[in-house]
């Protein structure tokens, strides 16, 4: 039986004997670590890492960015298109005639006070603005409308005077009163070039003389100056909507309506016109 016990002792010796060695090969330096099935899984992925899309810093046209400025301030320039309303507002007028001409003799006398009107208009504007500091703005527009006049002439009663375009380019410097808020109130004092072309002579007068009393229409340039108020509201991204009332006055505004031989008249009609055209305007601006 002492025999029987010492061939086991001995076998698990050996075996003991193998395993450490084993072991010392895993832990000396410089040798290769078994890694274990175990070791190898990888925990599960966080739903929540991959929600959103990635942020690539690019903001739409019609969108409002965490990188958008908040309304207007200096630097920005800004383009307008606008629906223009202008009521004509003729405040004063005198038409005067050739005492001793055939046109005099028939209306009942020769000067004729507050008596021409001139016809409202709506056009598209387009408008331009630049702020020089975050308060102060300059900005320019440009529209062109068509008017028909007429005069009321004693007992020749009312008459077709033509019809003319008006370009009046203004150019407006504006203080705003809060840069940088969505809505943004206004200001501003300006000039206003008011130019007449396409000037055409009355065609259908009918009454006396078969319509040849007004055979002539010519305006002259007028310079005068300009008060509006107005306001931006930012509506998304650099898009904005404006509101603006301008008040232009054009003091005695000089009119010719007949050429200077015209037998029925005795010559040119003169007319003087105090034209304060009140602009009024609403429409859609972009900031670049």
């Amino acid at each position: 039986m002492s025999r029987t016990f010492t061939r086991m002792a001995t076998a698990a010796l050996f075996a003991l004997g193998s395993v450490s060695f084993a072991v010392a090969q895993t832990t000396a330096p410089g040798a290769r670590t078994s890694v274990s099935a175990s070791s190898t899984m990888q925990a599960a992925p966080d739903a929540s890492v991959h929600l959103h899309a990635p942020d690539d810093h690019r903001c739409g046209i019609f969108q409002t960015c965490a990188n958008t400025k908040i309304g207007l301030g200096k630097g920005d320039f800004v383009v307008r298109l606008s629906a223009l309303g202008v009521i004509t507002n003729n405040t004063g007028s005198r038409v005067k005639l050739n005492a001793s001409s055939p046109a005099a003799a028939l209306a009942g006398g020769s000067i004729f006070r507050h008596n021409v009107s001139v016809t409202n208009q709506v056009m598209p504007e387009l408008t331009l603005e630049y702020f020089l500091t975050d308060h102060l703005s300059l900005d320019l527009i440009a529209s062109s409308t068509r008017h028909e006049a007429a005069a009321h002439v004693g007992n020749l009663g009312k008459l077709d005077a033509g019809s003319f375009w008006i370009l009046p380019p203004t150019l407006t410097a504006a203080y705003h009163f809060r840069p940088h808020k969505r809505f943004n109130p206004y200001a501003g004092l300006g000039i206003t070039v008011a130019i007449f072309h396409n000037m055409h002579q009355a065609t259908n007068l009918g009454g006396a003389f078969n319509g040849a009393v007004f055979d002539a229409m010519h305006m002259k340039t007028n310079v005068g100056p300009s008060f509006n108020l107005g306001f931006d509201y930012q509506l998304v991204g650099n898009w904005f909507f404006n509101f603006d009332i301008k008040q232009i006055l054009l003091f005695n505004q000089s009119v010719h309506l007949s050429q200077r031989g015209n037998p029925i008249t005795g010559g040119r009609v003169r007319v003087h016109d105090d034209v304060h055209p009140t602009v009024v305007g609403a429409g859609i601006e972009y900031r670049f």
